[in-house]
């Protein structure tokens, strides 16, 4: 762990408290977008509260592959946040959705200094929430720096809650099952894509594309080859 505690993700998912969690689900088949406010007192003032508010959006991958299994991409967080997604990574395999290839993005977010205790400006914020009646909405109490690292807690929480319902969407839509190691659906639109081609030539070349995109090119490189020998 760093001497530098202020900056170690293991400091700030410890002090990191979860006020209010969204009551929705995080999306199976589209994208999820959630709203957070983050209250932390600030390291060297007293009584002051920096309060953050902001919006984060979980990007699925468009379809499974087995190049999907791999690292989590974040866009907007910082170094420590990074290596708090690894340490997950290593720790957490029995969760699926971390090998999908998901995509986590810090949008726009805003930040002010409220010369109030932490208590007294997490009731306002609380009270605020209360109103809009937002399912997606979280607030977090949390450190003022790494910061960022206060999400990837609240976005690892969400994905632990969904995780039995994703499980029961992806399975009915027999997406969990796979076809000589590949995704069912991936393997059945390429087996479709090589019987057209032995038919029509031209069609070749779109299939070595298709490979492409689903980055499987090397699994059928010897069968592509063959067939272009035809």
């Amino acid at each position: 762990m760093s001497s530098e505690r202020e900056l170690d993700f293991h400091y700030a998912v410890a002090n990191t408290e979860l006020i209010e969690l969204p009551t929705g689900h995080l999306e199976t088949f589209g994208n999820t977008l959630v709203n957070y406010v983050l209250a932390s007192e600030l390291m060297d003032e007293v009584d002051k509260t920096r309060v953050r508010t902001g919006r984060m959006q979980l990007l699925r991958p468009q379809i499974i592959t087995p190049s999907d299994y791999s690292k989590m991409l974040l866009e907007g967080f910082g170094e420590e946040a990074q290596k708090y997604i690894e340490w997950l990574e290593k720790h957490e395999k029995d969760v699926h959705i971390l090998r999908y290839g998901y995509t986590l993005k810090q949008e726009a977010f805003s930040e002010e200094i409220i010369s109030s205790p932490l208590e007294e400006v997490l009731d306002r914020v609380k009270k605020e929430a209360k109103e809009r009646k937002d399912a997606f909405r979280a607030i977090l109490k949390g450190v003022d720096s790494p910061w960022d690292v206060c999400l990837i807690k609240l976005f690892w929480t969400m994905v632990r809650r969904s995780a039995h319902k994703n499980i029961m969407d992806l399975a009915e839509k027999n997406m969990l099952e796979r076809k000589e190691g590949l995704p069912y659906d991936v393997y059945k639109e390429v087996e479709k894509a090589f019987d057209a081609a032995k038919k029509d030539p031209d069609l070749i070349k779109p299939l070595g594309a298709l490979l492409q995109k689903h980055n499987v090119f090397k699994i059928y490189e010897d069968r592509f080859f063959s067939l272009m020998g035809h």
